[in-house]
């Protein structure tokens, strides 16, 4: 029997088709409560045939004890930074993955944030709650200009209701498309530094690649507006974690609102928690019942196509 780990906690822990879909291929399914380091992935190497997975580390060393038992790695989620796919490639592992499943929620959640951010929600709730009638003064969306890092499918709805909030946009990204920006009214930036300079909040939605990380860092962040208001809901390593910490205590950031860390969990003492100006959520972005079931279906269906000798959805490598 086909042997399968299954480590995605917001698969396991979300009722809904995926469950039964996953079932009815037959599969023995091993349950593992990730993202898995990896330490213990090193360890579970070796014992199956396929991974339903989701940041899980798939280091090169992984990935080689894994097999010759291994055949493929199905991804819940398009992030593929936890996984050496040039390693996977090298090696005849497939990739797959699951685009296009969870841009509507992110771009949600983006705007969680930062509603929370401008308004003062969580401070303003938290004193509701203790019984305290303290007011904050917040600042409007209308009428500034968001700064879009990186114009995918996400990027591209977080424009749409930033258009919808009265908001100017700026986009950065290497990929541009003319139709869609001047559908929407999108000015572009040629360089990151001109939508630095021009932005009065930011928001981070490219992919984490070794030239993007640390995209904002202590040599490009005293280009920021002062009081400007960060938004990361892509990867905590996009952003120099020292040099937020400064501009934030400094005050030269007005707020930095995440639903990623370059730790997850953070650790005790970790540098961003407890700063009073800074809102975190614990990867929750794509984690809505509709999302889970999307993604989590697309996974079990690349899975299951693959298995069968079928052409899967998507996959991020060939051979």
């Amino acid at each position: 029997m086909t042997r399968v780990l299954l480590s995605t906690t917001s698969f396991q822990d979300t009722p809904g088709v995926h469950h039964d879909l996953l079932a009815k291929a037959g599969y023995e399914i091993v349950r593992e409560r990730g993202p898995l380091p990896e330490a213990r992935m090193l360890e579970l190497a070796g014992q199956f045939d396929a991974y339903l997975c989701g940041d899980d580390a798939f280091t090169r060393a992984v990935l080689q004890k894994a097999l010759p038992r291994l055949k493929v790695i199905s991804k819940y989620g398009i992030g593929l930074d936890k996984i050496d796919v040039k390693a996977a490639t090298e090696l005849g592992v497939p990739v797959l993955f699951t685009p296009g499943v969870n841009h509507t929620t992110v771009a949600e959640h983006t705007f969680a944030l930062l509603l929370a951010a401008v308004r003062n929600v969580v401070a303003e709730a938290n004193h509701v709650a203790q019984g305290r009638w303290t007011r904050i003064t917040g600042t409007e969306l209308c009428g500034k200009t968001l700064g879009i890092v990186g114009l995918g499918r996400i990027g591209k709805e977080v424009a749409v209701r930033a258009k919808a909030f009265g908001m100017g946009v700026l986009g950065f990204d290497v990929y541009w498309e003319d139709n869609f920006a001047n559908k929407h009214g999108i000015c572009r930036a040629e360089k990151l530094e001109d939508l630095l300079r021009n932005a009065d909040i930011v928001t981070l939605h490219t992919n984490l690649t070794p030239e993007t990380r640390h995209l904002i860092n202590s040599g490009n962040i005293g280009l920021l507006k002062p009081g400007v208001v960060i938004v990361n809901c892509a990867r905590g390593e996009l952003v120099e974690l020292e040099a937020i910490v400064g501009a934030l205590k400094s005050k030269a950031i007005l707020a930095y609102a995440a639903d990623v860390l370059d730790q997850e969990p953070p650790p005790p003492g970790y540098p961003l928690l407890g700063l009073p100006n800074v809102v975190l959520t614990p990867h929750i972005g794509s984690r809505t019942f509709e999302s889970v079931q999307r993604q989590a279906t697309c996974a079990v269906e690349n899975l299951t196509r693959f298995l069968s000798g079928k052409p899967p959805i998507a996959q991020a490598n060939r051979f």
